[in-house]
């Protein structure tokens, strides 16, 4: 209890008087005797005086130890009559003599060695300042005054001894205005206050900033969330929420979070937070009877959503902290903490398990979780917004859910469990800067590629798919006339075949391979320049049957080869750089190119099939990096990492990594979306990536769940209906480029 100067005087008053009153009982006279009978009642005035109420109530100095000793030591000495003394009062003298001249030395030591800048001056600095200050305070001193007055003068007097030694009791030991009068309040409280608060324990330990233990007997238990009022000795009363119990020493303690009631709350309570006692903890039950004000706190109000405490080690980018109820936890879940009043986000990463040693072979075992800052929410632009700080720590941590994902147009996926979404911040920089699209087979890389194209197609890019699987033509039928492109396909197929016996004396001219390049420029060139409702087109390399003269003609004779898939998307690439070069430059996306099953397509240089292979692939890759002038990008899907040139691979500035196990794979996705992530990858379930680049809404890499395709349609294209195409012939025109012009 905090008590002010006018009071400690008041309580001084009473001491006095409660002297007076004992030596009345013990002498029969309200005045003490001025000899020996009376030392015991000067030292008890001086212990008063000097020590517990007015100078030095709360610690002693070396300075004060040497007074209170000086003190004791004159009056021992003024009552000293060792000549008529027996040997057992010389032993009491001599011991009271004894310790009050230990407590002179030791605090002499202490401030001659104070300033000493040697480590050994230092610890016999610290070691007298401990022996002064144990037995150099007041109540030690003026005790060896009054115990050796007592045995010395009193101890043949019974009546003497018996008051003297309440005196003792009462002023030096027992302190009644510290412990009597706190005692007196508590059950003051139980009886007479009209809103009594059950006591549930008291505060065993304060873990600052925020938190305490508490310490109940063996049989109580409280509930999570259960809302606590408690104080302390410096402190006004403070409100609290209980969370879980932790092993420590002996036996379990409860822990609780600190937090603040709004100041009309605290007004209209105000009256009600009584507690009696020092860290003594209570119920408090204001919330359970105004349920309509919980949402004024919010720790109050989002109870069932807390799952952990901020703890050590947090830093600006990464969280960590403690978990105590693992809800509905997993890779990839979004949490919430605040800094700085704002409410700020974090994506688990991963989990671990501790476990701390208690009292003898007792353990307590959690788990801690570690997540990556996304930012804050905006719910205005649907964007996370950075902040460059750190959650407090033992700061609440509040879990995102929701029931049922609301899908929105412009979503790309969103985090797991909850309605915060992830978009594409700009469709142009998807296909300029390039694209990536990685994992393993049958984890959902096509129905995200097909979603891709469909946005492109519904901004009036264009978009070129090369795909050995098939799937683009039957998924994108409603954006395909497969009637006329199978026409023009089967067109293709035939001129490459008849190239098979076309020899050359000229070994470039022979073959099908320039027909063949001048059928696919001029088909490209009608789909990309028209300006028309058809936006895709799909060619699969491995229907074509094309020959290349590889030797000089003898007899009308010639050795041919057939081009590779590798070749002819070669072809189809440069084609395509050739006539957006025509177009001019542009910051714009005109033309996509998607190359599915792009490890057979734009293979490494150590996975091709043929030595041809690693010039088409180069070829492709030139293609590539020239095209973002141009507005020309590509998209590309595969299954295997290491197998893809690194040439392209590397030019790809947005990345999709989907569900990875080789350590080839995983350690190329590092380098973009940090190792934190990339460990993670064999861990993702079906329909989830880790998006990250130039084109994703969020600044930071996140692991997002993709949109279902069912869900995307239903929604993307109530705005956006595929156009109705209009059959047409096809029908031959001259390519507007001139020789000169082709990049081959």
């Amino acid at each position: 209890m905090k008590r002010n100067q006018p009071t400690r005087a008041i309580i001084l008053f009473i001491y006095i008087g409660i002297l007076f009153l004992l030596n009345y009982l013990a002498f029969d006279d309200w005045l003490p005797e001025k000899d020996y009978k009376g030392l015991w009642f000067y030292a008890g005035i001086a212990s008063i005086l000097l020590g517990n109420l007015l100078v030095t109530p709360f610690y002693t100095k070396p300075v004060d130890a040497i007074s209170y000793s000086v003190v004791s030591l004159i009056a021992i000495f003024l009552v000293n009559n060792w000549s008529n003394w027996n040997i057992p009062d010389k032993v009491v003298f001599i011991t009271a003599i004894s310790i009050q001249t230990i407590v002179i030395i030791s605090a002499f030591i202490c401030i001659l060695t104070k300033d000493s800048v040697k480590p050994f001056g230092q610890k016999i600095s610290k070691s007298g300042f401990i022996v002064s200050e144990f037995i150099g305070n007041q109540r030690v001193v003026f005790s060896v005054v009054i115990l050796f007055a007592l045995i010395v003068f009193h101890r043949t007097e019974i009546k003497e001894m018996f008051y003297i030694t309440i005196a003792w009791i009462i002023t030096v030991i027992i302190e009644p205005d510290r412990h009597l009068i706190n005692i007196f309040n508590r059950i003051r409280g139980i009886w007479f206050t009209t809103d009594y608060k059950e006591q549930i324990g008291y505060v065993s330990a304060y873990q600052t900033p925020n938190m305490i233990l508490i310490k109940q007997p063996e049989e109580a238990f409280t509930n999570f969330g259960t809302n606590i009022i408690y104080k302390d000795a410096h402190t006004a009363i403070k409100t609290g929420i209980t969370l879980n119990y932790v092993g420590r020493d002996e036996q379990l303690l409860l822990r609780a979070i600190e937090y603040n009631l709004p100041e009309e709350i605290r007004n209209e309570v105000k009256e009600q937070l009584n507690l009696y006692g020092n860290n003594s903890v209570a119920l408090f039950d204001y919330f359970d009877k105004n349920l309509d004000k919980k949402d004024k706190v919010p720790i109050v109000d989002r109870l069932d959503d807390i799952i952990g405490i901020v703890d050590e080690n947090t830093n600006v980018e990464k969280l960590q902290f403690e978990i105590f109820k693992d809800d509905d936890i997993e890779i990839g879940c979004v949490v919430e903490v605040e800094i700085n009043g704002k409410p700020v986000l974090y994506q688990i990463l991963d989990g671990i398990t501790y476990e701390d040693k208690v009292f003898q072979r007792n353990k307590y075992g959690y788990a801690r979780a570690q997540a990556t800052k996304i930012g804050i929410w905006d719910f205005n632009t649907k964007k996370f917004e950075p902040i460059n700080w750190i959650p407090q720590i033992n700061s609440p941590v509040f879990i995102k859910r929701t029931e049922e994902f609301i899908p929105d147009v412009t979503t790309i996926g969103h985090f797991p469990k909850t309605n915060f979404t992830v978009g594409i911040k700009n469709i142009n920089h998807l296909v300029t800067h390039n694209t990536a699209i990685l994992g393993i087979l049958g984890i959902g890389k096509s129905m995200l590629s097909i979603e891709i194209v469909e946005r492109l197609i519904s901004e009036k890019i264009k978009v070129i798919c090369i795909d050995l699987t098939n799937q683009y033509a039957n998924l994108l039928k409603d954006f395909y006339d497969s009637e006329i492109e199978e026409k023009s396909l089967k067109e293709l197929y035939e001129l490459g075949s008849g190239g098979k016996s076309k020899v050359s004396k000229h070994v470039e001219e022979g073959g099908s391979i320039n027909d063949i390049r001048d059928a696919i420029l001029n088909d490209l060139e009608t789909f990309i320049i028209s300006e028309n409702d058809k936006f895709i087109k799909i060619y699969n390399p491995s229907g074509f049957e094309v020959w290349r003269q590889d030797s000089k003609p003898f007899a009308n004779e010639a050795s041919m080869a057939s081009l590779t898939p590798t070749e002819i998307t070669q072809i189809i690439s440069d084609c395509t750089l050739s006539i957006c070069q025509n177009m001019g430059m542009t910051d714009n996306a005109r033309v996509c190119l998607v190359y599915e099953e792009a490890h057979s397509l734009i293979p490494e240089w150590n996975s091709v099939a043929c030595e041809g292979d690693k010039a088409a692939t180069n070829g492709t890759a030139r293609a590539i990096l020239q095209g973002r002038k141009y507005g020309l990008g590509c998209i590309l899907i595969t299954q295997r990492t290491a197998n893809v040139t690194k040439t392209i691979l590397n030019q790809c500035n947005s990345i999709f990594a989907m569900r990875t196990f080789d350590d080839t794979g995983k350690n190329f996705i590092a380098n973009y979306i940090g190792t934190d992530y990339a460990d993670k990858l064999s861990t993702l379930q079906e329909r989830q990536a880790v998006f990250y680049g130039k084109a994703s809404s969020c600044e930071n890499p996140v692991l997002i769940r993709l949109n279902d395709r069912d869900n995307f349609l239903k929604v993307f294209r109530a705005k956006f209906p595929p156009p109705v195409i209009k059959p047409t012939e096809t029908k031959k025109t001259e390519s507007k480029l001139e020789a000169d012009d082709l990049p081959f």
